[in-house]
């Protein structure tokens, strides 16, 4: 730039001293002086009174001005001074405006760069400062904010530049208001000529790019990530080896887990240290190129850690160790060979010295036990971190003969966090700081729960044989007791004083067969007449009487799926285990809260989303019963469904409940699941398998139309009742011989075939079907071998499908379900018997 010649400032609000009006006052004092000396003496006496009139009028007037500030003292002239000076000598060029754009003042270095030597060439900012569209865009925003009062600050390119031999010149421009003689306003213009510390940026930047190319095309890779795993830098060589565009990677959109392989990015995320440390870890591992091919690397990884104990961002060299790209590659192959296939092994493996601090661990290690390597110090990580404390005598003899060399050292189960378990196999390891152990650890909490729900179900399993057992024997008992209390209350009348105690003992036969249904339903021997059903329609026609059961305190919402697919099921059985869930809910909250029903078609391709392993994909309906409740805990949630399990108090529960919701979802062909948090509630699922119906098959609803009972129940005929139980088989003889029918008997299979043989005439078989020596079903078989072509009603109190695969194909027969009473029996008899 070259110099300006010195122009000074201008001031149009300062009055400069005349020298004219000086001569004129001198004039005017001595005109008046001489005029005395030559004027009679009477005249000039006059005129000296004029003249000290005059001059004391001038005084007053000086007072005045001075007191309301139009005169000054030269000591406030001074100060001005010194403020004119301080302005006039700034680097930065200043101009003043008022509201009408008219030059106030402008200091010296505005007149240089405006190249204004007098002020009729000085020009205003805006005038000064022309160009192009956007230097014209950043004055009008400064003129505008001028015109409002306000601060603003522009920085303009200008080519060429108003001063200086330079191409380009860059001026900073501010604006801000002024208060000026009292309510005007007026506005300050600075103007900066910003271009040597332009071009000292650029020189910065220019340096700072040469650095990022050096490092971009440096032989080794180079990334930067923070702690989440996103990566903020990477180097070219880099992105090169692994087909990365840098656009994409400086987008942001790249993580860890994009490029390195096998989960790599656990073993980095586990670097750990302490407040203010910076911890550098090597690895050798594999990273992933973008068509999916390895490459394998050592990276050195640096950490650096803040006072708060949290991690930075990171810095990690990256050292190709394909074939081929370093020297000494055959005596090294062997070490990256034994590298990738150490880190990329799916089996968790970690060296230990003999105190069990690990050495080296690969990815699947990592996953498996990350307590083990959270240590801030790499010399204070142990496997003990990593399991249980009742684990450590075990695991510490086990490394203990691993590093005594020896063989055959038995696995160690040992427990993790989290509910998880491992199995750990041992093998001795000589390292060249001293012998160690080898550790192999299986993940085994998926064997482990598959292990716990075998015997859950192996138990259930049990118990509902048990279950099945006792209840036929209570089905035998029970209907001995219905059939002749109903024999004697045939014979007393109502006013009888007997009369109400045989009721009594009717009415707590029938409640306790209600416990035996109870039984069979868990375990899934009870009769079910399955039919199509339409889920949504079923819990419809349920919501009236499930809002009395819940009561007022508790609200009631079904929320129903579109378009459900149908299922089939028994109607009856089905509003049952709805009733029994509701229930449940009702009672799980005491001081109220809501119930809602949900129903859902759940496709194949969705039933991961449960997460349940035991549900074979297939297509669903689900039901769910949703509470508000207390919840379930863990350890009571493993035994709900179990027979007479009952967290109620004494007497307020059998317990048989849930165990008949799981046995009817189950015969059904159903799963039922449970889902629960303390404190916030619990939700039933119920999964009925989907109902497609075969060509011409209808879909609605099949119900069976009910036979109405014949009014006359005698009849006559040969039966043949087969019943190894004597009270049920003497009731069932006394009541049908009581109608007129002929009655033979047999205790079992065998026995029947010989009264078989004895009678050719047999009109009806009434049978049980669990019978020692032999079994109603196998004795129809035999029955059917020797022509005996008669009706048979089997009596059983399991369900007819249960011993229905027995019988020959093609073949009919009734079934009668015990226990029952005189009535059915009769009842069945007699439509199944021959008129005649």
């Amino acid at each position: 730039m070259t110099d300006q010649p010195t122009t000074a400032a201008f001031d149009r609000t300062e009055r400069a001293g005349s020298p004219g009006l000086v001569l004129l006052f001198a004039a005017c004092l001595v005109g008046p002086i001489a005029a005395f000396s030559v004027l009679p003496k009477d005249q000039a006496g006059t005129m000296v009174i004029g003249l000290l009139t005059i001059l004391a009028v001038i005084g007053i007037f000086a007072l005045f001005g001075y007191a309301v500030g139009f005169f000054q003292f030269s000591g406030q002239a001074a100060r001005n001074d010194l403020t004119r000076l301080i302005c006039d000598s700034e680097p930065e060029g200043a101009i003043v405006t008022d509201n009408a754009g008219k030059i106030l003042y402008a200091n010296e270095a505005y007149m240089r760069l405006s190249g204004a030597r007098d002020v009729s060439q000085l020009k205003a900012v805006e005038r000064l400062l022309s160009g192009p569209s956007d230097v014209s865009e950043s004055i009008y925003r400064l003129a505008q904010a001028a015109r409002e009062g306000k601060r603003n600050t522009e920085e303009l390119r200008l080519a060429p530049p108003l001063t200086g031999d330079s191409e380009v010149g860059w001026y900073r421009v501010r604006v801000r208001p002024l208060n000026f003689s009292g309510a005007k306003r007026a506005t300050l213009w600075s103007v900066a000529d910003v271009t040597r510390e332009r071009e000292r940026h650029e020189n910065v930047f220019q340096e700072l790019q040469h650095a990022i190319d050096f490092l971009d095309h440096a032989p080794a890779g180079f990334f930067s990530c923070d702690a989440s795993g996103a990566v903020s830098y990477m180097n070219a060589t880099l992105a090169g080896w692994l087909d990365y565009d840098l656009a994409q990677v400086g987008s942001g959109g790249l993580e860890l887990n994009d490029f390195v392989a096998g989960g790599g990015a656990v073993l980095l995320a586990s670097v750990a240290g302490a407040p203010g440390d910076v911890v550098t870890d090597q690895f050798d591992m594999e990273l992933k190129r973008r068509n999916g091919q390895s490459l394998p690397v050592r990276m050195l990884h640096r950490v650096a850690f803040g006072q708060d104990g949290l991690p930075g961002a990171s810095r990690t060299l990256v050292f190709n160790r394909a074939p081929g790209e370093e020297p000494a590659e055959d005596l090294r192959a062997a070490e990256v060979r034994f590298a990738r296939v150490f880190l990329a092994a799916p089996m968790a493996m970690a060296i230990v010295d003999r105190n069990g601090r690990i050495k080296r661990s690969n990815t699947a290690f990592a996953k498996l036990m990350p307590e083990a390597l959270r240590a801030a110090d790499s010399a204070q990580r142990s496997i003990r971190g990593g399991i249980s404390d009742t684990d450590h005598p075990a695991l510490d003899s086990a490394i203990a003969a691993a590093a005594g060399s020896k063989t055959d050292i038995p696995p160690v189960d040992v427990q993790l966090s989290g509910n998880r378990s491992a199995r750990l196999l041992f093998s001795a390891s000589d390292e060249a700081d001293g012998p160690g152990a080898t550790i192999y650890a299986l993940d085994t909490t998926e064997l482990r729960t598959l292990k716990e729900n075998f015997a859950q179900s192996q138990k259930m399993q049990a118990i509902g044989q048990l279950a099945g057992g006792v209840a036929h024997d209570f089905n035998n008992v029970l209907t001995a007791i219905i059939g002749y209390s109903d024999l004697l209350l045939a014979n007393h009348r109502p006013t009888d004083p007997s009369f109400q105690d045989i009721m009594q003992i009717k009415q707590n036969a029938n409640r306790a067969a209600g416990l035996v249904r109870q039984l069979l339903a868990f375990s899934r021997r009870q009769t079910l007449r399955p039919e199509v059903l339409q889920l949504g329609d079923v819990l419809s026609e349920l919501q009236l009487m499930m809002r009395r059961l819940v009561g007022e305190k508790v609200s009631l919402e079904l929320r129903h799926g579109r378009d459900l697919w149908l299922v089939k099921a028994d109607i009856n059985q089905f509003e049952q285990v709805i009733i029994n869930l509701v229930v449940n809910a009702r009672d799980a909250m005491p001081d109220g809260g809501k119930i809602e029903l949900r129903t859902a078609n759940l496709a194949a391709a969705d039933n991961a989303k449960l997460n349940e392993k035991s549900l074979p994909a297939a297509d669903y309906v689900m039901i769910e019963v949703a509470d508000t409740g207390t919840g379930i805990p863990d350890d009571v949630r493993e035994k709900i469904f179990e027979p007479f399990f009952t967290t109620k108090e004494v007497g307020k529960g059998t317990g048989l409940g849930l165990a008949m919701v799981y046995g009817i979802v189950k015969q059904t062909g159903g799963y039922v699941f449970c889902d629960s948090t303390v404190g916030v509630g619990t939700i039933f699922r119920i999964l009925l398998p989907r109902y497609v119906p075969t060509q011409g098959e209808d879909e609605v609803r099949n119900k069976e139309p009910v036979k109405k009972a014949a009014a006359d129940l005698t009849g006559h005929g040969t039966i043949l009742l087969v019943e190894d139980e004597e009270a049920v088989r003497a009731f069932g003889a006394r009541a049908l011989s009581a109608r007129g029918y002929t009655v033979l008997e047999a205790a079992n299979g065998a026995e029947a075939l010989e009264v078989a043989d004895r009678n050719s005439k047999i009109d009806l078989i009434v049978s049980d079907v669990v019978m020692p020596e032999m079994d109603g079903p196998t004795m129809f078989g035999e029955l059917r071998k020797r022509g005996v072509r008669a009706k048979v009603i089997f009596v059983s109190g399991y369900a007819e499908d249960a011993f229905a695969k027995n019988l020959p194909e093609g073949e009919d027969f009734g079934f009668l379900a015990k226990p029952f009473t005189l009535k059915q029996l009769i009842e069945a008899v007699k439509g199944a018997a021959p008129a005649g």
